[in-house]
């Protein structure tokens, strides 16, 4: 097939996104013909381009539109109206998961256990559920944990107010304040629609945090001060498969995460991110449709650990979604 890899610009900024690359040899290893096309700030341009090219599928790896994460379902929404056939989630899927005030309301309508919240903007309350000290601040219309930062969690009030007032500020956007969980944090991917299956999953531990730093995937802790960190491992951190969650935790955390993602309308494939606290109370606080997919990305290691190398994962991501056009 005639492949488009979607992207935008900034993975051409230096340092360039290693998917890039990656996807592309893989993809033309498998026999396809892969090219690209950016995704920039004007929609009639990238509409354009991608009907100049007129491939046979389009590899989605665009996660915003003008720099704004929040349009991020308007891209799978113009391949739509183009016509065109593309892998990952649908528009409803991206909207529904890039919305983590949404996503939590999804999740509490289908009984899946999610952090106590509240949202609040401009003085205006939009919910406030029974929520205590230590709670954790974010912009809910983000990704990449950018507006997170060790500040984000806070335990009085006069920190509260002063996040709020940073996430307002900064991103014009609600604030979403989220009852903060201790416990151990587990990233589950999931590969399918009529039958997903969940990957083996990886915990993120935080040995490398100092003492009374909260244990959270911030913005620096993934990509360092100068957002130039592009290894596989957090500063502080390290990903692992972990050998002593029972098997019966392990199948609770696999079920979970398969109900978030038919919950919130995922498509070929996701990852949902799980705390899990000392009493085996187990919370999604965060869905990732279309999720990173760099040869070192905990998807990919997953993958590869349940026995899909990196080619075969590709090739699986671009069958699934041929599948749903064929039928």
């Amino acid at each position: 097939m005639k492949i488009a890899v979607l992207h935008t610009a900034d993975a051409l900024e230096e340092p360039v996104d290693p998917i890039l690359a990656q996807l592309q040899e893989t993809l033309t290893g498998l026999g396809h013909e892969a090219t690209t096309v950016v995704v920039d700030a004007d929609a009639m341009h990238v509409a354009a381009a991608i009907k100049e090219q007129n491939p046979d599928l389009v590899f989605n790896l665009a996660e915003s539109f003008g720099g704004k994460s929040a349009l991020e379902s308007n891209v799978a929404a113009l391949l739509n109206l183009l016509g065109m056939r593309y892998t990952g989630s649908s528009p409803q899927g991206l909207l529904l998961a890039g919305d983590k005030i949404l996503t939590k309301k999804v999740l509490g309508f289908h009984g899946i256990n999610t952090p106590e919240f509240a949202t609040v903007f401009r003085g205006d309350l939009d919910w406030a559920g029974k929520i205590t000290f230590p709670c954790i601040v974010k912009p809910p219309q983000e990704d990449a944990s950018l507006g997170i930062t060790a500040a984000s969690v806070v335990h009085d009030i006069g920190s509260l107010l002063t996040q709020i007032d940073s996430i307002q500020q900064e991103f014009q956007q609600p604030a979403l304040v989220e009852q903060f969980i201790e416990g151990r944090e587990f990233y589950v991917g999931v590969l399918g629609n009529s039958s997903p299956v969940t990957l083996p999953a990886i915990e993120m531990q935080f040995k490398g945090f100092p003492d009374g730093k909260p244990q959270i995937a911030s913005w620096e802790a993934k990509w360092g001060d100068d957002g130039t960190n592009t290894g596989a491992e957090f500063q502080g951190t390290e990903s692992v498969f972990p050998n002593d969650v029972p098997e019966e935790q392990a199948e609770k955390m696999a079920k979970v995460a398969l109900d978030a993602f038919a919950a919130l309308r995922l498509r070929d494939y996701g990852r949902i991110d799980l705390r899990v606290t000392d009493k085996e109370e187990i919370y999604v606080i965060e869905a990732n449709p279309n999720c990173y997919l760099e040869q070192k990305s905990e998807f990919a290691r997953a993958a590869q650990n349940g026995g899909l190398e990196y080619p075969a994962l590709v090739s699986r991501i671009v069958e699934l979604a041929s599948a749903r056009y064929s039928r």
